[in-house]
This record gives structure tokens, C-alpha cells and sequence, in this order.
């Protein structure tokens, strides 16, 4: 559990080094800050994937079902909550948390997307801690060296996730400091539920598939109802469609690079 929380620790340090990226920015030209938009949803296509619906597919085939139904109940599940949450946003008052976003789409488009990024982070959380609560039963050195692989590989991956977060919540109208905040707060799930899924290996286990497709669900729908859009409203849509490309084909290669 020491090492799973250690572990979880930097991947979240690095998420919050990503989100520090917006202290760098200079100008906030419209056509910069939509291709962050944007870049954002590349980012998020790109994990939705490579980091959880395709660990969720072969973590399922060694389950009693077939491969693809964890990643497909979860996806879906985790789509429908999401609209669920879409729904239920304009009755909840988030000016006393984001009173600096002045548009009512824009407040809705940041909150939905800080959710669906911090929920993609628990099952990464879980992932790492069942690795590191794996290495109990096993005691072998290749079982440890894994565990830590698995933390090195989601860490590097959470760095542009970090921006992913911070860079669009600064397009909205937040302060730096404050998108920082935010940003760094969606990796900080990650201990916590690293801990839990060491501590309950047994138990966290056999439903990692389904949280993990679950997170891709949400992001996905994030995706096409919010990022897109709201990245082409100003007209910009040659280069938000490349920096959503370019997004995707950065997180496509740390993911695949990395394991």
C-alpha cells in the first residue's frame, strides 16, 4: 500500500506539472486557446483508448465473459452518466467555483470536462494500485519491477492530461493560478483510489474493465458534445481539426511507447 501510494504520487505530480504549462502561455490569442480546446480533445480521444478502453479489453479476456463486454457496458455506462450530469448541471449553482467564467456553455463545458478527467483518473489510480497490491501475493522482483513500470508509464502519460485540463479552463476565462488549481486537482484522485485498489485487490480486480471503459465512455462523450464544438464556435476550425490531431497523435505515442 506504501509503495502503490508512492507510486500514485508522482503519476499525480506529474499531472499537475502538466497543468503548470499555463503559467507559459504569453498570448491568448482566440486561435491559440481553441487550438488548446482542441489539443484537449486529442488528448482525450487518444486515452480513451490507448489508456482504458484497451487495457479494459484484455483485462476482460481473462474473465468469464467475452473480451469486449466489460469495454462496451462500461463505455456505454459511462456515456449515459455523463449525459445524466449534462442534464442535471444547469440546476447546480457553479458560480461560487467558477464566478470568473461569465457564459452559462462555458461554465457547463468546464465542469463536464473536469469530471470526465478526473474519472478517467481513479481507474489509472486503481490500475496502479492493483499492480502494487499484486506484488504482496507474488513477492517477485519482475511482479515489483512491473508495478513500477505501470507507475513510470500512466505518470508521463498524465503530463499533457494536465494541460489537457488547465489550458481549456484558462480559454473559459479563469485566472492561471486557478486553471493550475483545477488542473492539478483531476490527478489527485489517484492516490487515494491507488491505495484502495492495493488494499482490495481481490475485490477491485475482476471490475477494473469495467471502471476503466467506464472513464473512456465519459471522456468520449465530453468529446463530442463540448470540445469540438466549442472549439470550431469562433470559426477556427482548420486548426482546432490539426491541434485535435495533433493531440491525439501525441498521447497515442506516449501510450503506445509506454506500454
Amino acid at each position: 500500500m506504501i509503495l502503490a501510494l508512492l507510486g500514485s504520487l508522482f503519476t499525480w505530480g506529474m499531472t499537475a506539472l502538466g497543468a503548470a504549462l499555463v503559467f507559459l502561455i504569453k498570448g491568448s490569442s482566440q486561435k491559440f486557446l481553441d487550438s488548446m480546446l482542441a489539443f484537449a480533445g486529442g488528448v482525450m480521444i487518444a486515452a480513451s483508448y490507448w489508456s482504458l478502453l484497451a487495457p479494459a479489453i484484455e483485462r476482460g479476456a481473462e474473465g468469464p465473459l467475452p473480451s469486449w463486454f466489460p469495454a462496451v457496458v462500461g463505455f456505454l455506462l459511462g456515456g449515459f452518466l455523463l449525459l445524466f450530469i449534462d442534464r442535471v448541471i444547469p440546476f447546480v449553482d457553479l458560480d461560487k467555483y467558477m464566478y470568473d467564467i461569465k457564459n452559462k456553455r462555458a461554465k457547463s463545458r468546464t465542469a463536464l470536462l473536469m469530471f470526465s478527467m478526473t474519472l478517467h483518473n481513479i481507474p489509472e489510480g486503481l490500475a496502479v494500485g492493483v499492480a502494487f497490491g499484486a506484488v504482496a501475493s507474488d513477492g517477485s522482483g519482475a511482479a515489483l519491477g512491473g508495478a513500477i513500470a505501470l507507475a513510470i508509464g500512466i505518470g508521463i502519460q498524465n503530463f499533457p492530461e494536465g494541460a489537457a485540463v488547465s489550458m481549456p479552463l484558462y480559454r473559459e476565462g479563469m485566472k492561471k493560478k486557478k486553471s493550475f488549481m483545477f488542473g492539478q486537482f483531476s490527478g489527485m484522485v489517484e492516490p487515494i483510489s491507488a491505495v484502495v485498489g492495493a488494499a482490495a485487490v481481490i475485490i477491485i480486480e475482476p471490475v477494473l474493465p469495467y471502471a476503466l471503459s467506464f472513464a473512456a465512455g465519459a471522456m468520449i462523450f465530453v468529446v463530442a458534445k463540448e470540445i469540438i464544438p466549442g472549439s470550431h464556435e469562433k470559426g477556427n476550425v482548420n486548426i482546432a481539426s490539426m491541434s485535435l490531431m495533433f493531440g491525439f497523435a501525441l498521447m497515442m505515442t506516449l501510450d503506445v511507447a509506454l506500454g
